[in-house]
């Protein structure tokens, strides 16, 4: 009898065995797929870490995390400065005086660009309550930045026009007044040297894992071997969607090894602005570690609806989901012998830094 069995090996999982077993705890940790480290999963591809499932970059402003990961991995400083492509034109990300100067080649000075964003802005002031995406964006950045760095990248990732784009998506957007193309606020960001699947391997030793196991397919044999269960996958499959099915976002990835190409194009991230190039992104993973190799692995990654069997990655937390997730919630907190925490359990959307806090603070951890 285990004290614990865990349902996935990603990150709120795997910290979770880990910390249970520091504690003395016996765990068994059951995984899906046929590998550790969940979407964080990093794969050797002609001597290049790989994220095989998107670009993970850690960043946190949480010192208690930060000594936590640093203590399972050394850190490189690389720092995430994603340019954005619309129909060949490159711009840099986020938006700061470099987007701006390049977008309206007579801005030059901060003043300038605030002007001609407020410019902008304005013919969208009578715009009280935006009804949606298109009438959100034009009334924040204004038709230039809306119409090429925002509508098509948008439109890809939802799967829909922009104005059927729910508004709340767009809450804000950050523009920087200074020549700073750091995606990220946080203090800490990097990548871990030698890829993600490392970390995990530290964080299950010890750990009895078995790969390539369906819970769902197996739960009650599952569960009796284990006091408590902690269960990260979708939120609604453990209640075999008895309500409707929770909606979610996928992806898909076509990873391609270029042998004899050292620097496809010279960044780890690009992002596909416009609509009409059906990929969002394309990874180039060895910028990542500031690679050297005579080869190099570009991932184009292709947004798409998610469907009963296909892997979820991002929940919709329009309005119709979120009434939905309220109710199975309710029916998880009438189960005091199972946890579920992560991003499809809990229907929400985290960091990773995020995912760890959760975890360090779980009540099953205090006592």
């Amino acid at each position: 009898m285990y004290d614990f069995l865990i349902v996935g090996a990603g990150l709120y999982g795997s910290v979770f065995a880990h910390q249970a077993t520091l504690q003395g705890k016996s765990c068994l940790l059951v995984e899906r797929r046929d590998h550790i480290g969940g979407n964080c999963y990093t794969k050797d591809v002609s001597g290049i870490n790989v994220h095989w499932y998107g670009a993970h970059i850690f960043h946190t402003s949480n010192e208690r995390v930060w000594q936590y990961v640093t203590q399972l991995a050394h850190f490189n400083n690389y720092i995430n400065s994603p340019i954005a492509n619309y129909k060949g034109e490159l711009y840099n990300l986020p938006f700061n005086m470099n987007t701006f100067t390049k977008l309206w080649p007579d801005v030059r000075t901060p003043q300038q660009a605030r002007d001609r964003i407020a410019e902008q802005q304005a013919e969208y002031a009578s715009v009280a309550e935006p009804r949606n995406l298109t009438e959100q964006g034009m009334k924040l950045a204004g038709r230039d930045i809306f119409n090429k760095l925002v509508k098509g990248y948008s439109e890809k990732q939802w799967g829909r026009p922009a104005d059927q784009i729910p508004a709340f998506v767009l809450r804000r957007l950050p523009f920087r007044f200074t020549f700073d193309n750091n995606y990220f606020n946080d203090p800490h960001q990097g990548i871990p040297v030698g890829g993600y699947t490392p970390i995990f391997q530290k964080l299950l030793d010890g750990v009895d894992v078995r790969l390539s196991t369906d819970f769902l397919a197996n739960r009650e044999q599952l569960r009796s071997l284990a006091k408590r269960t902690l269960y990260t996958g979708p939120l609604d499959a453990w209640f075999d969607h008895s309500l409707g099915h929770l909606d979610f976002r996928s992806l898909r990835f076509d990873h391609r090894l270029m042998n004899g190409i050292d620097n496809f194009q010279g960044n780890a991230v690009f992002n596909y602005t416009d609509a009409e190039t059906p990929y969002t992104r394309t990874i180039e993973h060895k910028h990542f570690e500031f690679g050297t190799q005579p080869d190099t692995v570009v991932s184009y990654e292709y947004p798409q609806d998610w469907t009963p069997g296909a892997e979820p990655y991002y929940p919709v937390n329009d309005q119709r989901n979120n009434e939905l997730a309220a109710k199975y919630k309710a029916l998880a907190a009438a189960l005091p012998d199972v946890s579920f925490g992560g991003r499809l359990a809990e229907y929400c959307y985290y960091d990773m830094d995020q995912v760890i806090a959760k975890v360090l603070d779980h009540p099953w951890l205090q006592s």
